[in-house]
């Protein structure tokens, strides 16, 4: 059974996750009432051009952490996609930046959605980050799945500020959601790799970008999750709209080592220089397992990762993100 859903407010929307969602929207019919930071033309002209944005896309400036700036935004909405988060990788990166910004915004957002009686669910977009961040390795014998949360003393003693945002960030969601009656859901989608619609090159797009280029390592042990974007927003639709939706959903399509990811782009491009201290390192590796089994309740038929490849390097061809 499904939501009666007509307007909806998308924190966030000049990103990744969020662009896509706003364009697949508006081909559903949904009104969006659709956030940013800086309401710029070059920020903003790609959500513009989308089919049906100059009838139904309404753009909202909005701060997270200015308390009452997304009253106006959610004022109104059936729906609220709460996306916008700080993320860096940078060793400058400070707790301030990333922490405070991800916990504030989100209760500033659920505390708008508190306010406006017609918010019948809010959508979350938090990460994996805040599922499977553990102190010691996953062993290949383990199944992670939406009854893990990760470790925060440990995130905090080891500076992982952007696992300790989301982790932090969804705490506080739940809490606020309870006290509050809000219906939620929070997703967890991993790495999202896929075709960029916005002009400049996104965080997850980057760091698989700079895997198969420099063979530049996030994971300690080589081991990703990934996730195709177009799964990503199909999940964020189907957790608006049906009834059941409920709870936490990990967004993981696969799991691989780096030196696989390699092998399989040198195997469909061959003019692309595998980085050369793989080259004598392409064996099997085994690796742990996220299970799909809740998400697909949502309906979701996740996206083979040499189609979701293939499709975001000639995405990155094509931007000239990549150099062949």
């Amino acid at each position: 059974m499904s939501m009666e859903m007509k307007v909806v407010c998308v924190t966030g929307a000049s990103g990744f996750i969020a662009s896509w969602l706003i364009k697949l929207l508006l081909h559903r019919g949904y009104t969006i009432h659709a956030t940013v930071r800086n309401l710029s033309q070059s920020k903003v002209a790609h959500l513009l051009a989308f089919d049906g944005a100059k009838e139904r896309l309404h753009l909202f400036e909005a701060d997270l952490l200015e308390e009452t700036s997304f009253d106006p935004a959610i004022n109104g909405c059936q729906g609220v996609f709460h996306i916008a988060s700080p993320i860096s990788f940078s060793p400058s990166a400070t707790k301030a930046e990333l922490v405070d910004p991800a916990v504030k915004g989100t209760l500033n957002v659920l505390g708008s959605c508190a306010k406006a009686a017609s918010v019948k669910r809010v959508i979350v977009t938090s990460s994996t980050a805040s599922v499977m961040f553990k102190r010691n390795p996953i062993s290949p014998e383990e199944v992670v799945d939406e009854t893990w949360f990760s470790d925060k003393e440990y995130a905090e003693k080891a500076k992982q500020w952007n696992v300790l945002s989301k982790i932090l960030a969804e705490e506080a969601a739940w809490k606020y959601a309870g006290e509050n009656g809000i219906d939620l859901v929070v997703l967890h989608p991993t790495i999202v790799i896929g075709p960029i619609l916005h002009p400049t090159l996104n965080f997850s797009n980057a760091l698989f970008l700079d895997l198969i280029k420099e063979g530049k390592e996030v994971m300690p042990t080589g081991i990703y999750t990934f996730v195709d974007i177009r799964d990503v927003i199909n999940a964020h639709i189907q957790a608006l709209e049906l009834q059941s939706a409920s709870g936490r959903y990990c967004l993981v399509g696969t799991t691989i080592h780096s030196s696989q990811v390699l092998k399989i782009v040198g195997e469909l491009y061959p003019s692309l220089a595998i980085p050369e201290k793989y080259k004598d390192d392409l064996s099997e590796v085994r690796t742990y397992q996220v299970s799909q089994r809740k998400a697909k309740s949502l309906g979701i038929t996740f996206t083979s990762f040499d189609v979701s490849l293939k499709d975001v390097v000639e995405c990155l061809k094509e931007k000239k993100f990549l150099g062949f």
